[in-house]
């Protein structure tokens, strides 16, 4: 990964009940590119938010499979990769706040 590709290295902020609370403790979760690295993750949500990162914890998820009803065909979901990202003291996603 590149610098520039910051965009394409966090996918998109994971929004759900577990995230709502670790937010709480200042650890924000995003879906990340399967390719990126903890220091590329790093680098990417203190360059686009503006905060400092205190660590990044990187988790991997098999993507399920699937069966079509009508035809039974099986498919794939895909792989994904998750981020969680603690930032330091003092510090904050606005975005994200509920």
């Amino acid at each position: 990964m590149h610098a520039g590709d910051r965009y394409q290295v966090l996918r998109r902020p994971l929004v759900s009940e577990k995230s709502y609370n670790l937010m709480d403790t200042g650890v924000y979760t995003f879906e990340v590119d399967t390719d990126a690295t903890k220091i590329d993750v790093r680098k990417a949500v203190e360059k686009l938010f503006e905060v400092k990162v205190a660590k990044v914890n990187t988790l991997n998820r098999k993507g399920k499979s699937t069966r079509n009803r009508r035809t039974g065909k099986v498919s794939f979901r895909p792989d994904t990769k998750i981020a969680y990202v603690t930032l330091r003291e003092g510090f904050a996603i606005e975005l994200l706040q509920r």
